[in-house]
């Protein structure tokens, strides 16, 4: 018996039933065998010596893909959790997945892991990857997999949980062995621990138990895995850059933002220089609002529970709401994690025309969520942010030419704001969370996957990824060290109107329900701009940067010369100071640089008699002298103006 297998290039070729993968490889050639990690047929990944289940497509999965990587970064997880196991007696171990360029595993030996700990364990993966241990799938009754992990509580806890409907026949569970070994795992992993050529343990952190704090705190240990050394090596390089540019540090070295104990985590205070910044991102922001026909509009920080019962969001969001005040007598008030309901309460003060629609209304406002403590990170995850919030009431007639309004003010923005690749998700319906409006939502995703189309952009669909109230665009930028950071968000929704009972008048007299649009263009005010520092390293464009040019007297008595000249830059609108320590000239153009000013100015007794001044670029070894005050002046507002 034979079965077909049809390869990428669409070509058709016979196999012998029962071949596996790591057999096609080998037909095809040595080169790609030697490179092959796992095979793709019909969409699933097979291990190598796994064999194929029949006729079907066919894709030999190499060790330079990202589909390789994860396999080989789970397979390097297994190998943690076994040198753990083999060198702590009494070790728990839980869970083990591989993330993005790397793998975690937790464990409970009684307390943290050290440095030392880390050493020992490296150490002996190293020994178990020389000794070459195959990687063998077996599948196991439920129940013996409750006895092999009897004395592992974690284990116990997902077997458990496990639905007879995810099990092999019914009763059976997949665990993977590499001698002595096992773990609960469907796979696929690489053939043997000898292929695993570069691994290497980066930290440990404490982390919650299927990430509640309500549950026991493990001790997770980070690593990373890759095809050859060089490929490690390159990636530990890219780390060291990412470390310099992280927000939090150049925060700290920018004087932008902090982030005091006293306040508790995830919340920051904003300093003078990043409050600059920050206004010139937020105006920006307002002014291309305006110009896409939003009008502004305000909402209190609080309200009563109530609305966010009608909202939905008491159902769908309780744990991401601060607990309830009782104020007024034993009224419950909630501080607001959106803007949305009071948009929604704009629209509803009074009856509306269709005459009005579409409505566009925009809110730079302040929201809160309770993250877990463990999980805020700076500006990047924090509890509470600004979100640049719109929402449009329109007609059904008039949601495909707002979607496309949305989608142009997006790109227009990011494009604005530095960030040349961006990519875009459809981010469809979690079954887990049904409203009751089947129909309305396929019709909205179709609404959603119409407008990326009618505009050529390409998109992927993202399952169960989806708000409670509808489907959305997920969009997503690239910074210069190419990471994905999900920014900006187009949501339709039928369902908020539903709740709220809203209502327009047709130009029949009759009543119709309008559909609402939900737009974040760069989600949180605080998170984008935490993605900005890190993006441009703290080197912002002229027209960003919190300050624009530093003047830097020679000596004392070039101090009046060096205001007037800020106060006459300052005058048109630029922003300047004067350094007017007391320090040398070295260490003050130092200190400019260090700051990462855009420009840094001298001024001398020439610059005096001359009304001139000295022209430096940052990351520019030269300084121009005798500049005029004027071409400066004209320099700096060319350079420094905002995007148009």
């Amino acid at each position: 018996m034979t079965m077909t297998l049809t390869y990428p290039d669409g070509s058709e070729v016979e196999f012998a039933d029962g071949t596996t993968g790591g057999g096609v490889a080998e037909a095809i050639g040595s080169r790609l065998a030697k490179a092959a990690i796992v095979v793709r047929h019909d969409g699933v990944l097979f291990d190598l010596d796994r064999p194929l289940p029949g006729d079907g497509t066919i894709e030999i999965i190499t060790d330079t893909s990202d589909d390789g990587r994860e396999v080989m970064r789970h397979s390097s997880a297994h190998v943690l959790a076994q040198a753990v196991l083999d060198l702590y007696e009494g070790a728990d171990f839980a869970i083990g997945p591989p993330i993005e360029n790397g793998f975690y595993y937790d464990f409970d030996i009684g307390r943290p892991f050290t440095p030392d700990d880390l050493e020992r364990i490296q150490a002996r993966m190293e020994e178990i990857i020389v000794e070459d241990q195959p990687f063998e799938l077996d599948y196991i009754d439920h129940g013996e997999a409750l006895e092999i992990f009897s004395e592992q509580p974690f284990k116990t806890e997902i077997l458990k949980g496990v639905d007879q409907s995810e099990m092999v026949d019914g009763h059976k569970v997949s665990v993977y062995r590499n001698l002595d070994f096992v773990d609960l795992c469907r796979g696929p992993h690489v053939r043997s621990t000898g292929r695993l050529k570069a691994v290497r343990l980066m930290r440990s952190s404490g982390a919650y138990w299927r990430g509640d704090e309500k549950n026991p705190q493990l001790q997770r240990i980070y690593g990373t895995a890759w095809e050859s050394e060089k490929a490690l090596q390159e990636h530990l390089e890219w780390l060291e850059e990412a470390e310099l540019r992280d927000h939090r540090r150049l925060g700290a070295e920018l004087d932008l933002y902090s982030f005091p104990n006293e306040m508790g985590p995830g919340l920051a205070v904003w300093h003078p220089k990043g409050a600059k910044l920050r206004t010139v991102i937020q105006d920006h922001n307002r002014v291309l609002h305006e110009r896409y026909g939003f009008e502004p509009v305000f909402s209190p920080n609080l309200a009563k529970q109530g609305l966010w019962e009608t909202s939905g969001h008491i159902d769908w969001y309780a744990d991401g709401l601060y607990p309830a005040m009782e104020l007024d007598d034993g009224v419950s008030y909630r501080v607001k994690p959106m803007n949305c309901p009071f948009h929604i309460l704009i629209y509803s003060s009074h009856s509306r025309s269709y005459r009005e629609l579409p409505m566009r209304l925009a809110e730079l406002g302040n929201v809160y969520r309770y993250e877990l403590s463990g999980t805020v990170h700076g500006l990047l995850r924090s509890r509470g942010f600004t979100q640049d919030d719109s929402h449009t009431f329109a007609t059904l007639e008039q949601i495909p030419e707002e979607l496309g309004r949305a989608l142009d003010f997006t790109q227009e923005w990011f494009a604005d704001l530095g960030f040349d690749e961006i990519e875009f998700d459809l981010s469809l319906r979690d079954p887990d969370k049904d409203t009751g409006m089947d129909e309305t939502w396929d019709h909205a995703t179709e609404i959603l996957r119409d407008a990326l189309k009618e505009r050529g952009l390409e998109y992927d669909e993202q399952e169960a990824e989806a708000a409670f109230y509808g489907p959305k665009i997920d969009v997503h930028v690239r910074d210069a060290l190419g990471r994905r950071w999900q920014c900006s968000t187009i949501q339709l929704d039928f369902y908020l109107p539903e709740r709220f009972d809203l209502e327009y008048n047709t130009s029949e007299n009759t009543t119709e329900r309008p559909v609402m649009l939900h737009h974040a263009k760069a989600g949180s005010i605080e998170r984008f701009i935490g993605i900005l520092v890190e993006h441009y390293a703290g080197a912002f464009p002229m027209w960003m940067a919190p300050v624009q040019a530093t003047i830097v007297p020679v000596a004392d008595r070039h101090l009046d010369y060096a205001d007037k000249v800020r106060d006459r830059l300052g005058g048109e609108g630029l922003r300047v100071e004067v350094d007017s320590s007391t320090e040398k000239l070295g260490e003050k153009i130092r200190r400019a640089m260090t700051a990462k000013v855009p420009v840094v100015m001298v001024v001398g007794d020439k610059d005096v008699e001359s009304d001139t001044v000295g022209f430096r670029r940052y990351g520019e070894e030269s300084e121009e002298r005798g500049v005029a005050v004027t071409e400066a002046l004209q320099r700096l507002k060319t350079e420094g103006a905002p995007p148009s």
